[in-house]
């Protein structure tokens, strides 16, 4: 099964017209797993948080969303404007704060 397109400088990848930034391509394959294994986890805690009617919760969740998009470089700094130290310490940090809490 074929993804989402790319644009052609492979920084975003296109779905229904529109553009998204497109994962950094540096990330190693097993953490780009356990950085989406994390966003997924996140985004099911704001899923039970808007069912709880918890704001709290709500909050900490889509800042954990946050994080992780931040780490697999979807948002934040663009990832072709980072050099590769930059790019590492990006999702080496994500992933301690995401995994670890800190």
């Amino acid at each position: 099964m074929a993804g989402p397109g790319k644009t052609p400088d492979g920084r975003y990848v296109v779905i229904g017209g529109r553009r998204w930034r497109a994962t950094d391509p540096a990330i190693p394959d097993e953490i780009q797993a356990q950085l989406r294994s994390e966003l997924m986890k996140a985004r099911r805690a704001v899923k039970q948080a808007l069912h709880d009617e918890d704001p709290e919760a709500e909050r900490r969740a889509r800042a954990s969303v946050q994080a992780a998009k931040v780490a697999l470089g979807e948002r934040g700094t663009p990832w072709w404007e980072q050099n590769d130290r930059e790019r590492e310490q990006r999702w080496t940090d994500g992933l301690r704060r995401l995994t670890h809490g800190g």
